[in-house]
């Protein structure tokens, strides 16, 4: 039992375990509400269930999680592709931002469910449609940090190194780059939160293949415990990318303090 309560306040270990208690202890009283209320399977499955569904169907899950994958992560990294380099351009230039980034706050204003029809018409079904919806959904949040970060350089700091004749790709890598990053990775969570959103949100209405095709198959034929199995993919395909990106933040950006309390606390 001390051994147990020393692992709880072990500060690398402890939020790991407090995390899956909560799961565990979630878990366990769904289990038991719905047997308790013979909640019927068609309207809330036990998780029992759900997990014992998934087993059976983890090959056709499997097929169509290969095709979501693809899509949400293309589309991601084409967001990144094109939004840091976009946040540079209106972040350094006023004319620049007042002529384009009102386009790209018209460009998020839009309903993606509305204009994912247009896709389908240029692009037919496929992937191409997919990866342009995850595309929309995703830059935007790593546009917005990305201006805010790297227009959070001090004027001080840059005139100083502007008298000290370093030039402006200099100024830009050893100065401005780093000092935008933090807000840069902030709006690369937000986009990894958001891409698996969209990629549902472009096989319901652009695919015959993909989690959020076989959400609507299962839904139509009123199988609710592998409804809730393939929500349950897909929320873990979202985490997955959610912390691969904090971990390249963390590879990435070892300086900052965020890396720095979570190696000291590991230390004590």
């Amino acid at each position: 039992m001390t051994k147990i309560l020393s692992a709880f306040r072990h500060p690398a270990v402890g939020p790991l375990l407090l995390s899956l208690a909560g799961v565990v202890v979630f878990l366990l009283f769904w289990e038991g509400a719905v047997r308790f209320f013979q909640v019927k399977s068609y309207l809330l499955p036990p998780p029992s269930e759900v997990l014992t569904e998934l087993f059976k169907a983890r090959g056709r899950i499997a097929e169509h999680l290969m095709v979501t994958m693809t899509s949400m992560v293309c589309g991601y990294l084409l967001a990144i592709v094109v939004a840091i380099p976009l946040a540079m351009a209106i972040a350094g230039s006023r004319t620049f931002e007042a002529s384009v980034y009102p386009i790209v706050i018209f460009l998020q204003i839009l309903p993606k469910i509305a204009i994912a029809p247009l896709f389908i018409i240029w692009f037919g079904f496929g992937l191409a449609p997919k990866i342009l919806l995850v595309f929309l959904l995703s830059f935007f949040p790593i546009v917005v940090a990305g201006v805010a970060g790297f227009k959070s350089v001090s004027p001080e700091i840059l005139e100083f190194s502007r008298s000290t004749g370093v030039n402006w790709f200099g100024t830009f890598w050893k100065i401005r780059f780093p000092s935008a990053m933090p807000e840069i990775f902030t709006g690369l969570k937000v986009a990894a939160a958001l891409a698996s959103t969209a990629a549902v949100v472009a096989e319901f209405v652009a695919a015959d293949r993909g989690l959020g095709y076989l959400l609507l198959v299962f839904n139509g034929e009123m199988l609710t415990p592998l409804v809730f199995a393939d929500v349950l993919v897909l929320g873990v395909l979202g985490l997955v990318l959610y912390y691969a990106v904090e971990l390249a933040q963390r590879l990435i950006m070892p300086w900052h303090v965020s890396a720095r309390h979570a190696q000291t606390s590991a230390g004590h």
